[in-house]
């Protein structure tokens, strides 16, 4: 088989750099879609499998943090041995895995599962926007793209309760982990018919210690967030789970820092706008799952509605997500990723403000109001935050920035279900309202340190 680069090629047929965008984006639509298509049927999986929050929990991070934490690295396999054939075994691990997840007997088996399906799914995103990036030089439709593709992320994120109510619904919570067999194999079809198997222009070596730490630190992390109410904040249990945390992280930084190729490039963090980025995608993400998760055990637990119902009611974020991912994207084309990013910012916060003073009867046409609000600002969020992160660096770097930036979301959305399942964690119907009440002020808190990182963001820059 005859082997070429995407980077290399001088003048791609346009037709084929937008098929290729399409096949990404198709398994961009599989990452996303399974961060929260599974948050609307955590209440009927609890019941099925006899666990409560703490348990569901594991059910969504063990695979946000799996993902998260090997992303980089796989992006570095891509490079090494070929980024179809990665991603090809992407596919097949995440639907192999999926399977498990569907005829799960136990709580063990499906968050063992769960954490395979992120095994999977990582080697899935980063090779996607690597190909996206290397595959259009322009900038201007670079920025484009990515809001294509930002917009296809946005969709599967948002719409995922939607098809997860209607799917538990119907067939009950096992079919949402059905739904992503049909989808596997399409995309190994596309791929296999439009994808030409490509390399970094330089294969990285694999730092092995730096990957062991870094899931050491992000595991522990989400651990002492989810055990935390249970165990208590100040047990000693807790306590060494502080102590892991801080010695995992500090070693990481010294062992990433005295490597000649590491796991992650520390030294991008070093330029304000990346590190803004890497920090406003880590808030978009907390805001989203955090207004997801609150969303699904308030309707659900407090005021007993269907799977179904309560998925509706996420419709109106998946539309505005859906509306204004292209168009944030070519706002960052025209004008540079600031302004979209104080519109992201704006209605983020304001969908979160909607409901901080949320009760046990509260307005239906306000919680759709909030979550068209939140839609927006996801949807404008993703596409600048992407550009910015990868705009400026030469396309050797772009792919390590990117897998950064992918990680920042991933973390976002555990830490979002962790803080958002402590806040709730023992709360009964008749308290839901209330304890959720400052989850939704750090939804709106997110929104703001997104207009802050606003002001830092750059015009986007434009090749010679």
């Amino acid at each position: 088989m005859t082997t070429t680069s995407l980077s290399a090629q001088p003048g791609p047929v346009a037709r084929r750099r937008w098929t290729v965008l399409a096949v990404c984006a198709l398994s961009m639509f599989l990452v996303g879609l399974d961060t929260t298509i599974v948050n609307v049927g955590l209440p009927a999986i609890g019941e099925g499998l006899g666990t409560g929050t703490r348990g569901l929990e594991w059910v969504v991070d063990a695979y946000t943090v799996v993902l998260a934490a090997l992303l980089v690295t796989s992006g570095a396999l891509a490079d090494r041995f070929g980024r179809r054939r990665v991603f090809r075994v992407g596919l097949v691990v995440f639907g192999a895995a999926s399977l498990v997840c569907a005829v799960a007997p136990s709580l063990g088996v499906l968050v063992a599962a769960r954490a395979v399906q992120g095994v999977g799914a990582s080697m899935l995103s980063p090779v996607a926007l690597a190909i996206v990036v290397s595959a259009m030089p322009d900038p201007r439709e670079r920025a484009r793209a990515i809001g294509i593709w930002a917009s296809v992320f946005g969709l599967s994120m948002a719409a995922g309760p939607v098809t997860g109510g209607a799917l538990v619904a119907a067939l009950g919570w096992r079919s949402v982990f059905w739904i992503n067999v049909p989808v596997v194999v399409v995309a190994l079809v596309l791929v296999a018919v439009f994808v030409p198997e490509s390399h970094g222009q330089r294969a990285r070596r694999l730092d092995l210690p730096g990957q062991v730490l870094l899931t050491l630190a992000l595991g522990a992390s989400v651990w002492v967030l989810i055990e935390g109410p249970h165990i208590g904040w100040s047990s000693p249990v807790a306590a060494v789970g502080y102590v892991l945390i801080a010695v995992a992280t500090t070693a990481f930084v010294r062992v990433e820092n005295r490597r000649s190729e590491p796991l992650m490039d520390l030294g991008l963090f070093r330029r304000p706008v990346f590190a803004m980025a890497v920090l406003g995608a880590i808030a978009v993400f907390v805001a989203l799952s955090t207004a997801l998760l609150l969303n699904t055990f308030y309707l659900q637990h407090a005021r007993g509605w269907t799977p179904l119902a309560a998925g509706l009611t996420t419709l109106p974020m998946a539309v505005g997500a859906t509306l204004c991912a292209p168009w944030a994207g070519s706002l960052v084309g025209r004008l540079g990723p600031r302004r979209p990013l104080l519109l992201a910012g704006a209605f983020t916060a304001a969908g979160g403000l909607c409901l901080a003073d949320l009760g046990q009867d509260t307005d239906v046409r306000l919680l759709l109001a909030a979550q068209l609000l939140l839609g927006i600002g996801f949807g404008f969020a993703n596409a600048p935050l992407t550009n910015a992160a990868v705009g400026g660096l030469p396309a050797s770097r772009a792919g390590v920035a990117g897998a950064i930036t992918s990680t920042a979301r991933q973390v976002g959305s555990a830490v979002g279900v962790a803080v958002a399942g402590a806040l709730i964690a023992g709360a009964g119907p008749d308290a839901l309202d209330r304890a959720a009440r400052p989850g939704w002020l750090l939804v709106a808190a997110c929104g703001l340190f997104l207009m802050g990182v606003a002001r830092t963001a750059a015009p986007v820059r434009r090749e010679a």
